[in-house]
């Protein structure tokens, strides 16, 4: 026979409550370090405002920011596209299209984005000649071209990753009800297993842009006037530290709308999921 007595439930022990306390207080120090912090750079910003600073760089500014903007999503476009036949090649049977994919990824994700460009802003130059003679020059040797050449087969090689993870993460099932129902391989990926693959890869695919997106400001050094080419120039003609935090915070604006855009995606694309 089932007891029906209610049991209270039992208080924690000292220790427990004692932790407890102590992650607590750790906590709310924290936030109160980082509000105070807020603080501090609103009022540093607004006593060191000059109309005059953003009246004459201002547009420089918009003009770097479109420059990354196109970098970032170029190449991130473009390194989707080139993700496919390498997450493919992962996957495949064939163990030198196997091997030759592993190679590609182990190679860009084990380096870093700052080699790979200087890589081929640099290295690819020692070419021209050879450029010359089949009517390539004109691509390398411009720094923004090399920089989304760079960006674009970085960003790739995570790309596959991220795919075949998402591909894989779908259960098995799926495909064989697809198969059990007739359905030919290219409607089952394209219909059953892309869309439920493309909401796990959903969130790892931003974070991936947001990682390009703070890596571009590498192009830079290889004379790209993005934003933190614009920011390097307007400091070198100010000495104004003003000039680093607006380009943080134009940063930290561009993230956060991608953290946004993503939250209410991925509520779109789950929707399903919360009605049932």
């Amino acid at each position: 026979m089932i007891s029906t007595h209610y049991i209270p439930p039992q208080p924690a022990p000292p220790a427990v409550r004692a932790k407890w306390k102590g992650k607590r207080i750790a906590g709310v120090t924290v936030l109160s370090l980082w509000i105070l912090g807020a603080i501090g750079l609103a009022a540093f910003l607004i006593a060191s405002w000059d109309p005059e600073l953003v009246r004459r760089y201002g547009p420089n500014y918009l003009s770097g920011l479109w420059i990354t903007v196109q970098l970032v999503v170029l190449s991130a476009l473009a390194g989707a596209v080139l993700s496919v036949p390498i997450a493919v090649g992962r996957n495949s049977h064939n163990r030198i299209a196997q091997a030759l994919s592993y190679g590609y990824v182990y190679f860009f994700r084990g380096t870093p984005l700052l080699a790979q460009t200087f890589l081929i802003y640099y290295g690819l130059g020692s070419f021209r000649p050879q450029f010359e003679a089949v009517g390539l020059w004109w691509f390398f040797r411009d720094a923004w071209y090399c920089a989304l050449l760079a960006f674009t087969l970085n960003t790739s090689a995570y790309q596959a990753e991220i795919l075949r993870g998402a591909i894989a993460a779908v259960p098995r099932g799926q495909w064989e009800a697809a198969a059990a129902l007739g359905l030919p391989r290219s409607l089952t990926i394209r219909k059953i297993i892309l869309p439920q693959a493309m909401i796990v890869a959903l969130r790892p695919y931003v974070n991936e842009i947001i990682l390009l997106l703070k890596g571009s400001a590498i192009v830079a050094i290889i004379t790209v006037f993005d934003l933190m080419g614009e920011t390097r120039r307007a400091y070198a003609r100010t000495f104004d530290f003003q000039t680093y935090i607006w380009a943080a915070l134009i940063y930290l604006s561009l993230v956060e709308l991608l953290r946004m855009s993503t939250e209410k995606i991925e509520a779109r694309l789950t929707r399903h999921l919360k009605r049932s």
